[in-house]
């Protein structure tokens, strides 16, 4: 909640802008970590590579769109100020894929752990791997979306009533109020959009898992991953 107000405060200097992309992907790197398959382990210098890169690219697309934005004169006032607030969005929406994806990015290299219905492990599958990090960058954008749109456009029409002239200090509570209520409705509602543990045809994974059989001996269809969060 505090990062994201941190990276919706109006008319922010270079240097806040770095620093609340930069606070925003550490705590990201450190969630994609933590709720990663955990069939694959990354080692630190794989770990530092993927924040390095995931905190340079939100730093550098926050940096240039706020830039580039106020150069936009053939648009409106009113549109460019709409605009300049949705930068944090397309950042975050943009590095957080990439963080996922460097985080991650092993189990699409090697694979994870596919199940049968036992719940035991048929081998690795880069397929699994790659559906399981598609779904996971979906679902951050599907949390950051609304956090990161609702409260600017909701304050840039406070800004415009008679109220944001006689009540300037309710500007900060009003944000994080507005932030608060929507992180608390986006964030379940997009890791739930996906279940953590999927059911998969085996026609959909490499050929190698088309024709196993269970225990019975009977041809098995379907085979389960886990996606991580």
């Amino acid at each position: 909640m505090l990062v994201a107000a941190g990276m919706l405060m109006p008319n922010p200097s270079v240097r806040s802008i770095i620093f609340w992309q930069w606070t925003n992907q550490s705590v990201n790197v450190a969630f994609n970590y933590a709720n990663a398959n955990k069939t694959i382990e990354m080692d630190m210098k794989e770990t530092a590579v993927a924040y390095m890169s995931a905190v340079t690219t939100s730093c550098f697309l926050a940096v240039g769109l706020n830039q580039l934005v106020p150069k936009l004169t053939s648009i409106s006032p009113g549109v460019r100020s709409v605009l300049t607030r949705l930068v944090p969005f397309t950042a975050v929406a943009a590095a957080g894929t990439v963080n996922v994806f460097l985080m991650r990015g092993k189990e699409i290299s090697e694979g994870i752990d596919v199940y049968d219905h036992e719940g035991k492990s048929v081998g690795k599958s880069q397929k699994a791997g790659m559906s399981a990090i598609t779904q996971v960058a979906i679902s951050r954008i599907l949390t950051n979306f609304p956090v990161l749109t609702i409260p600017p456009l909701i304050l840039a029409q406070w800004e415009r009533t008679t109220w944001s002239q006689q009540y300037p200090r309710a500007l900060i509570p009003l944000n994080l109020a507005v932030i608060t209520l929507c992180l608390m409705t986006a964030l379940p509602l997009a890791i739930a959009a996906f279940p953590q543990y999927a059911n998969v045809d085996v026609k959909k994974l490499e050929e190698r898992f088309w024709h196993l059989k269970d225990s019975k001996g009977e041809p098995i269809k379907t085979l389960t991953y886990n996606k991580g969060l």
